[in-house]
């Protein structure tokens, strides 16, 4: 019993540490366009949006149901099997927040408990029609139907607004931004807090502290958004200049645009369950924006990347949980590697990032960091951009760190 109740403290803080991880990674979600386009201060635009994710997590228990309940079968599942999934996801999360790409936290969770639960029980162990309707199909639509609304929105904008007078309505859409993301962030609450709450509860009645079917008990809840907007709090500055600058550049009525259109996309999946991607959505949507004005530019060099690490997300995570589930499965020590593992990486990943620093301080400024080892990497397997041939990988990943050449850009 005391094993036990050991492995399950375990579980819960490492899900503690996911939801913190999920909180600085996807702080970009919702300000990274208004800190580019000048709307909010860096530092007041991330306390703003934890306060509003510790909010949203207690409007819906929805999306943490379909998590402890829907995706795998709690029978047989146990606590080690959850630890390993959030190894996965941690630690995929921590990757591309340090080359700063806006990826999925949300299909790094998922993968991590799919391969984790495959490597425990077998196949059959994942329901493979929830896996479908409420995760992989929500992440191909949420993006173009975010994108397609943020195009659309930020043209109507500009069409309503072209004999308005210049400064006022820069005012107003400034405003209009700062409320509608502030709406991102509550959406992102009701989404991304509630899938550690969904996690932790699978892993109360795994342990046999709940009964099956349960919903998730208010500590589970507040903890789950504390911890996601302390994470917030920090801002996942990285993330934020690839999100608000690296995409594309965008105006207030495109940022407006963007927002708002994402938070729609966000609340309604989390009333209808759907484990959906605010990642995902935001980056749709801001690319849709960037369309959505005459002149406007996608740096679709970035978009590509970033379409490589979505689609890398799911396998990597659940790859990486598998393993981790195969060591705990070899007894206590195994576990206890694990952990160290997992310690370690986050300490060296952590390490690495202190040597190009982005924070508040610069995270506006127009020149972007350095490509590093992991940014040239991806970029060694990504397609060049149109009009570009020949060139070494090398050459490409320094290219995804400098002002972009009119052949890397799309012009609308």
């Amino acid at each position: 019993m005391e094993s036990f109740s050991l492995i399950l403290a375990i579980v819960v803080v490492t899900a503690l540490a996911f939801d913190f991880t999920n909180g600085f990674h996807d702080t970009a979600n919702a300000m990274a366009t208004t800190i580019s386009t000048g709307a909010l201060k860096p530092k007041v635009a991330v306390a703003m949006s934890a306060v509003l994710n510790l909010v949203g997590a207690f409007l819906s228990v929805e999306v943490a149901n379909t998590i402890s309940k829907g995706l795998v079968d709690e029978t047989g599942i146990r606590p080690e099997v959850i630890f390993a999934a959030l190894v996965g996801a941690i630690l995929w999360n921590l990757l591309t927040w340090l080359v700063g790409l806006p990826s999925s936290s949300s299909h790094a969770l998922m993968g991590g408990l799919i391969g984790a639960a495959i490597a425990s029980a077998g196949v059959g162990a994942v329901h493979g029609d929830v896996l479908v309707t409420k995760v992989l199909l929500p992440a191909i639509a949420a993006p173009l139907v975010a994108g397609i609304a943020a195009m659309l929105g930020a043209r109507l904008t500009y069409r309503l607004g072209r004999k308005a007078d210049g400064k006022a309505a820069a005012k107003g859409y400034r405003a209009g931004q700062i409320a509608s993301a502030g709406l991102v962030s509550l959406a992102h609450g009701t989404n991304d807090a509630q899938k550690t709450m969904g996690i932790i509860t699978l892993a109360l009645v795994a342990g046999g502290a709940l009964a099956p079917d349960s919903d998730p008990p208010l500590w589970v809840i507040l903890s789950a958004g504390i911890a996601i907007a302390l994470g917030t709090y920090l801002g996942g500055w990285r993330i934020i200049r690839t999100m608000g600058k690296g995409l594309t550049d965008l105006q207030p009525q495109q940022g407006f645009a963007a927002q708002t259109s994402a938070a729609t996309v966000i609340l309604a999946s989390s009333h209808l369950g759907f484990s959906l991607s605010t990642t995902h959505s935001v980056s749709g949507a801001v690319m849709g924006a960037g369309l959505g004005r005459k002149g406007g530019v996608v740096r679709w060099s970035t978009a590509t990347r970033m379409f490589v690490a979505w689609g890398l997300t799911l396998p990597a995570a659940a790859l990486v949980a598998a393993i981790a589930e195969w060591v705990c499965g070899l007894g206590d020590w195994g576990t206890a590697l694990v952990a160290v593992f997992l310690i370690a990486s986050s300490a060296a990943i952590w390490k690495i990032s202190r040597r190009e620093v982005v924070d508040h301080t610069n995270v506006v400024d127009d020149e972007p960091l350095a490509a590093g080892v992991v940014t040239q990497a991806m970029a060694a397997v990504t397609p060049p951009p149109a009009g570009v041939t020949g060139e070494p990988a090398a050459a490409v990943a320094s290219s995804a760190s400098e002002p972009k050449a009119p052949t890397a850009t799309t012009t609308v």
